[in-house]
């Protein structure tokens, strides 16, 4: 027997709004929704997704878990992201090659280099 993932939760205060904006993002599909959950994936049928959870209680603080991506051009997709609604952020990061954002709930997520080949 083995731990398949199948999703990260995400709570926050409007879940149909962050998820949307989480799916334009990443460019994945809706797989439910009603008022307090709103579920996203990369395809129907593909796992792991993201779920996004109504929870009243606000945001305190720097998230404890966040989320890394990479970019064949991490400019362009930084910009696009901030087009989007994401903010650059300081979480004490200092001088890196990866660049800190927040959604529009102040989730923190990082957008990496690509990997040289």
């Amino acid at each position: 027997m083995a731990l398949r993932w199948e999703q990260v939760i995400v709570h926050c205060a409007d879940p149909a709004a962050l998820g949307r904006w989480w799916a334009d993002a990443l460019g994945w599909v809706v797989v439910y929704a009603d008022d307090d959950e709103f579920e996203i994936r990369p395809d129907p049928d593909t796992r792991p997704g993201v779920d996004f959870v109504r929870l009243d209680e606000p945001k305190t603080g720097k998230s404890r878990l966040h989320l890394d991506f990479t970019s064949d051009d991490q400019d362009a997709e930084v910009a696009r992201l901030l087009a989007l609604g994401a903010r650059r952020v300081d979480i004490g990061q200092g001088e890196q090659s990866w660049v800190v954002l927040d959604d529009p709930e102040g989730n923190e997520f990082c957008v990496l280099r690509a990997p040289s080949a």
